[in-house]
């Protein structure tokens, strides 16, 4: 079943009643209801919504994304289970005693998918990039050779032109980019905690400031699918120079994108969920190969 995400804007209060979501509108006392098992993220920019607790534990107890935007209506942080697997201990020791030499075969992995990707998506664009699926059978175990670098340097390019330059403090339309960015780590933090994995503890990133590493790791093939919608709203309005509601739900569309895993067509939160069990078990050493989804 495809999850909705559910957008708050305005002043409300979200409560917990027979097992649905009550949002009533602070201004009219106007009323909706929403089956918790029918969400899969809920993002909260108004500043004045109120939430109940037990409306809080029900989203938690569902693995229900809860994200919570700060005053300049950035995504800022998140609801996160903590106890979300009935082998939770064995999961964590798994990923825990994972050896270098696995981790740099995933990490070479995940850098593969992520370049097959981009050369699918600059393609589905008819952008030719000369080089770029090349590079998919130069990376090397670990990427020591910095493939993926070298990759993003062409995709940027051929994406958005020689002047562009992808940062998060960067001129527009960059501003586009984090934006959707930060919903898909949300996403995949979301799914790495229904597998039973720790979103802190990387298979390549590793900061000792950052949550999320592993986050940071998965996420990175599903950025062309992110890229893509982005895309589409640059285009739509070349001039934008902020995000209003209606291009925030544009872009929260991600999460409800079909996406293709082998033959099957899957939402992509199913597809994250698929990625990170996949990658519960190449911890567990029971497969080798983390499964992504392929742009086409």
């Amino acid at each position: 079943m495809i999850k909705r995400t559910i957008f708050i804007s305005n002043p409300v209060r979200l409560h917990l009643k027979d097992q649905q979501m009550k949002v009533e509108v602070k201004s009219s006392g106007q009323q909706a209801s929403i089956p918790i098992e029918d969400i899969g993220f809920v993002v909260i920019e108004h500043m004045q919504t109120s939430v109940s607790m037990p409306l809080l534990a029900a989203l938690n107890e569902q693995n229900v994304g809860v994200i919570f935007c700060d005053v300049n209506h950035m995504p800022a942080s998140m609801l996160l289970t903590l106890d979300s697997h009935s082998v939770q201990t064995e999961i964590f020791s798994n990923q825990l005693n994972a050896s270098e030499p696995l981790k740099k075969r995933l990490w070479q992995q995940t850098i593969q998918a992520k370049i097959r990707n981009q050369t699918a998506h600059l393609q589905l664009r008819g952008i030719e990039a000369p080089g770029l699926s090349g590079l998919v059978k130069q990376v090397q175990s670990g990427d020591v050779t910095n493939r993926e670098g070298m990759a993003a340097r062409i995709y940027w390019q051929s994406l958005m032109g020689k002047g562009f330059v992808r940062d998060r403090n960067g001129r527009p339309p960059n501003f586009v980019f984090n934006y959707i960015y930060i919903i898909l780590r949300a996403a995949v933090a979301r799914a790495l905690a229904g597998s039973g994995l720790l979103p802190a503890l990387g298979i390549h990133h590793h900061n000792r400031y950052n949550s999320f590493c592993l986050a940071d790791d998965i996420m990175e093939p599903y950025r062309p699918f992110a890229d893509q919608l982005a895309m589409e709203l640059i285009e739509a309005e070349p001039d934008l120079n902020d995000l209003e509601t209606d291009h925030k739900m544009k872009l929260l569309k991600l999460l409800q994108a079909d996406v293709m895993v082998g033959k099957q067509k899957r939402p992509l939160l199913l597809a994250l969920s698929e990625s990170t069990a996949s990658l519960a078990r190449c911890f567990a050493g029971d497969v080798r190969q983390i499964v992504y989804p392929q742009l086409n």
